[in-house]
C-alpha cells in the first residue's frame, strides 16, 4: 500500500444529517411566519385622565385617528408619508417663529404604530427636540 492510497477512503460527504437540520428549521419557519404580521402592532401609550390641555400657540398638536388620517395644528395632512409630514410640521414652526417648541401626540386608542412612527421621524427631521404621545381612549371624545 502506498501514501496515496491512505487517503483515498474519503470520496463522499454524507449530507443526510444537515439535510434534516435544514428540514425542521423549514418546518418551524412555515409554522411561525403567519404569527408574525407587524403591520398591525397596536400601541398603547399611556392614558392620562385629568391632563391640563397646553396653549395651542405655544406648541404643535399633532392628531391621528384610527384610519391614519393626521391632522396638524387642526389642518389635514393629505399624506402620510413622512416627507409630507415633516414639510407640515417645518410650516407651523415658521409660523410659531420659534425653533424649541414642543410637540404632542393624540393618537387614538386604535391608531396604527406605523403612522405614530412616521410622524416621530418626521418631526425628528423637522428638528423637534421635545415629544409626547398621549392616547385618546373611545369614550373620552
Amino acid at each position: 500500500m502506498s501514501m496515496g492510497d491512505v487517503g483515498s477512503n474519503f470520496e463522499e460527504i454524507n449530507v443526510t444529517p444537515l439535510t434534516d437540520v435544514f428540514l425542521v428549521l423549514l418546518v418551524i419557519m412555515i409554522l411561525i411566519a403567519p404569527l408574525i404580521d407587524k403591520s398591525e402592532l397596536k400601541i398603547k401609550p399611556p392614558e392620562t385622565q385629568n391632563a391640563k390641555k397646553d396653549d395651542e400657540s405655544k406648541g404643535i398638536f399633532i392628531d391621528v385617528d384610527e384610519t391614519g388620517q393626521i391632522a396638524i395644528n387642526g389642518r389635514f395632512v393629505p399624506s402620510n408619508d413622512p416627507a409630507a409630514i415633516k414639510e407640515k410640521i417645518e410650516e407651523q414652526l415658521k409660523k410659531l417663529g420659534k425653533k424649541d417648541v414642543a410637540c404632542t401626540v393624540n393618537a387614538d386608542a386604535e391608531s396604527k404604530q406605523k403612522d405614530i412612527v412616521a410622524i416621530m421621524q418626521a418631526a425628528a427631521e423637522a428638528g423637534i427636540k421635545r415629544m409626547r404621545v398621549a392616547t385618546q381612549q373611545a369614550g373620552s371624545y
